[in-house]
């Protein structure tokens, strides 16, 4: 019954992490590494990180540079990143790539409030369905007779509390970056 406790709040903890990495991702108009997070880079045939064949840093509040290791490397990073959802135009002095990062307007600040809750539905419903999982590997226990009717509805309890627990941390994790999002 532990293992089946442990086990679940794991998958519930690992669902958060994953909607916090989505979330990082979402544009809030003021510069972040997080936002080159996907960009892949064609080095030498494979395609690499970002972040693995540059220095990127946050000089300024709107402002990404990235430094590549390679100079070579200038127009790749300059073309993943033109290709790349992120709508920011690249600027090069041949040496440092420049991201400008645009204030957002308030429609686009809506529309990533909306993103936001969208992937905190997708949590929710990630978290629930380790829920389900774990209350379904209780009862099979009990009809192997390895759990008690008792037992099993305690345990059932303490899943339900662990969900309602990490839903609430899910609502917190978005009422902050709403908040973030919205700042002007």
């Amino acid at each position: 019954m532990e293992e089946i406790f442990a086990g679940t709040k794991s998958e519930m903890d690992t669902a958060l992490e994953h909607y916090k990495a989505e979330l990082a991702k979402l544009r809030t108009g003021r510069a972040s590494v997080s936002l080159l997070d996907e960009i892949r880079v064609n080095y030498g045939g494979s395609l690499m990180p970002l972040n693995q064949v540059a220095t990127l840093a946050v000089p300024e509040p709107r402002l990404i540079t990235i430094q590549p290791w390679d100079v070579k490397l200038l127009s790749e990073i300059e073309k993943a990143i033109s290709k790349s959802r992120l709508g920011i135009t690249p600027s090069s002095d041949g040496k440092i790539i420049r991201l400008p990062i645009p204030p957002m307007t308030e429609e686009r600040r809506l529309d990533m409030v909306k993103q936001a809750k969208k992937y905190n539905e997708d949590a929710k419903v990630r978290i629930r369905q380790f829920r389900r999982d774990a209350n379904d590997k209780l009862k099979a226990r009990q009809k192997e007779g390895k759990l008690s009717e008792d037992d099993v509805k305690k345990a059932v309890d303490r899943v339900q509390k662990l969900t309602d627990s990490e839903i609430a941390k899910a609502y917190d994790i978005l009422s902050v970056k709403e908040k973030d999002i919205m700042k002007v």
